[in-house]
């Protein structure tokens, strides 16, 4: 290579997470509760019950509101906390938007959710990808009153985990130069796609760092975990991963919908109402989306948290209120129903454009 050659390009990867994001896009409506402890989840009344935290700003996560928690616990827990109500049509449009502006800077664009993208930038070096992810942050927060926090790595997964370094609203750059400085001495569960089953049969090793799985014989976790997941958690922990950014659009499989109820349910015909308004409800949106139905699952949780799924495949793919809402009726009633209901839910899965098949639609 002469001077005068461009330098070489390598694809480094942008791991663009919206920081608190639900909790900001109430903010924008609410900029006077800026600086306060918001609490995102159910109606909004913390005295519902049965419904859980969907999100927590950074000032309600210091008294320890996180998501998933009963909302009755957030609002003991912070009692001053402003208790908002879930619009995932809001968040659908925020999210729209940001990945609007994502893909407009010409860089391949991987959505993963309402919060968080990869982006694909093949730029001479860091430094560059460092400057895109800087345009990154400006730009979503010029455009859309959101903050965002960016992981720079040569795959996902370490990218994934640099974006938590640079929480809240920065940048964060892990490479083999340092991941095992910033890594190694941390348990195996800061590893992506290592949760608490792996974690816990790791340690039953003696393995409990991340430095600790990386210079573990490859024999020894394919033996405890097989071939592939031992593999590539050693992988993961020496700082590999997927290097692809897929800029293919992601369309969903299915779609679905569960109601958690203020009392347990024992009435069957109050459970047959509670599922034919789910199909329902989740059909008009399969619809909207000019989808076609192939399966129906119905989720089942009773008071005791025994929880079970069963489905049924429709004899043809169909968007037929009367096929699709029989048919969860029809799941629903192949469980035994003889303890008190907590939770419903109805999963409607979609065809795919690689299943061609006759569609029936309503009314025909």
């Amino acid at each position: 290579m002469n001077a005068s050659d461009p330098a070489p390009r390598k694809t480094w990867i942008l791991h663009v997470d919206l920081d608190q994001f639900l909790a900001s896009v109430e903010l924008r409506r609410h900029p006077e509760l800026a600086g306060l402890p918001v609490i995102v989840g159910g109606s909004g009344d913390p005295t519902e019950p049965r419904k859980v935290v969907t999100c927590a700003s950074y000032e309600a996560r210091e008294f320890g509101v996180h998501a998933g928690m009963p909302l009755r616990t957030a609002a003991r827990r912070c009692p001053d906390a402003a208790f908002l109500p879930s619009d995932s049509a809001a968040y659908d449009a925020a999210s729209d938007q940001v990945m609007g502006l994502l893909r407009d800077l010409g860089h391949p664009v991987e959505v993963w959710g309402w919060d968080e993208a990869y982006v694909g930038a093949r730029v001479a070096d860091v430094g560059d990808a460092i400057r895109l992810a800087e345009r990154i942050r400006e730009v979503v927060a010029a455009e859309t009153g959101l903050s965002c926090s960016v992981g720079i790595s040569d795959n996902k997964q370490r990218a994934k985990v640099a974006t938590g370094f640079g929480k809240p609203a920065g940048i964060h750059v892990l490479t083999d130069a340092n991941w095992m400085s910033t890594m190694g001495d941390r348990g195996v569960d800061a590893l992506w796609g290592v949760g608490p089953k792996t974690a816990k049969k790791l340690a039953a090793m003696g393995i409990t760092t991340v430095a600790d799985l990386a210079g573990t014989d490859a024999a020894d976790l394919t033996a405890t975990f097989g071939p592939t997941t031992g593999l590539w958690i050693l992988l993961l922990a020496k700082g590999g991963g997927d290097t692809t950014v897929s800029a293919e659009p992601w369309v969903p499989r299915s779609r679905s919908h569960v109601v958690t109820f203020p009392e347990d349910l024992t009435d069957p015909a109050q459970m047959d109402a509670a599922v034919a308004e789910l199909a329902q409800r989740t059909l008009t949106e399969v619809v909207e989306q000019l989808r076609v139905v192939t399966r129906v699952a119905v989720t089942v949780r009773t008071n005791t948290f025994y929880t079970r799924t069963k489905i049924r495949k429709l004899p043809a793919p169909t968007t037929a209120a009367d096929v699709v809402v029989g048919a969860a009726l029809d799941v629903l009633h192949l469980f035994e129903l003889d303890r008190p209901v907590r939770l419903l839910g109805v999963r409607l899965e979609l065809a795919m454009t690689d299943e061609p098949a006759a569609v029936v639609t309503a009314g025909h």
